[in-house]
């Protein structure tokens, strides 16, 4: 019977692991989604909050033991799911968290590209607020590359139809005041425009950050390829 003990106590040990490493895959949940604005390393991958269905299984080692966590989110149900499980056994454990929207901030709905006829001049995408918090923004940075000779600046930026930047941006400039507020809405979401005072040549890395009232930072990352954008 002693032998027989030995090998059975394993499994509520499993199940408690189990417990855990599903816990720490909804902690990885809301920081990725802390995170926002993020698309992963390709240009046409799969946008923010879509992507955590997307992500796959996070392996993991625990002493000699394997073990991986997934995360499923549900955008129906507004429900996040991880579920643990150690390798090589039966056991597993699933936690869930509703009104997981409260996580989400401001994301991408569409890939930013270069609106036709103003290729490496003028860029559009649209974002969205998931919160149910209101976000009025109200400055703005940005950084590219490029090699063009001299260098670019934007000189508008539109939110929601409306310009809310007239002047000359240069890349690393410092945050910049808007000339009026744009408030970010739940639905639909809200049009952005970002022109560039001449056609550059081979922009890259194209990163612009908003700034809330609330002092808070959403940074887009409109080409995580690094190779510029593509053509709308």
């Amino acid at each position: 019977m002693i032998p027989v003990k030995q090998k059975s106590v394993k499994f509520p040990i499993y199940s408690t692991q189990a417990f855990y490493i599903a816990q720490s895959g909804m902690d990885y949940g809301v920081r990725y989604c802390s995170d926002q604005g993020w698309r992963g390393a390709t240009d046409t991958g799969r946008l923010d909050y879509d992507r955590l269905n997307v992500i796959g299984a996070k392996n993991l080692v625990i002493g000699k033991v394997d073990a991986k966590f997934t995360i499923n989110y549900d955008t129906g149900t507004n429900i996040l799911t991880s579920t643990g499980e150690i390798n090589n056994s039966s056991e597993k454990r699933i936690v869930s968290a509703s009104n997981f929207n409260q996580f989400l901030r401001l994301t991408f709905t569409s890939s930013p590209c270069w609106i036709s006829g103003y290729s490496n001049r003028r860029a559009q995408f649209n974002i969205i607020r998931w919160r149910t918090t209101g976000v009025t923004l109200n400055a703005f940075t940005a950084t590219w590359q490029e090699n063009t000779i001299p260098a670019s600046t934007i000189t508008e930026i539109y939110i929601g139809g409306t310009r809310r930047f007239l002047g000359a941006y240069s890349s690393g400039g410092g945050k910049t005041s808007f000339s009026s507020n744009p408030s970010i809405p739940t639905s639909p979401s809200r049009l952005v425009e970002i022109r560039w005072n001449q056609v550059m040549n081979t922009p890259r890395n194209i990163v612009i950050t908003f700034y809330s009232t609330t002092n808070v930072a959403y940074t887009f990352n409109l080409d995580p390829e690094g190779n510029n954008l593509p053509g709308c």
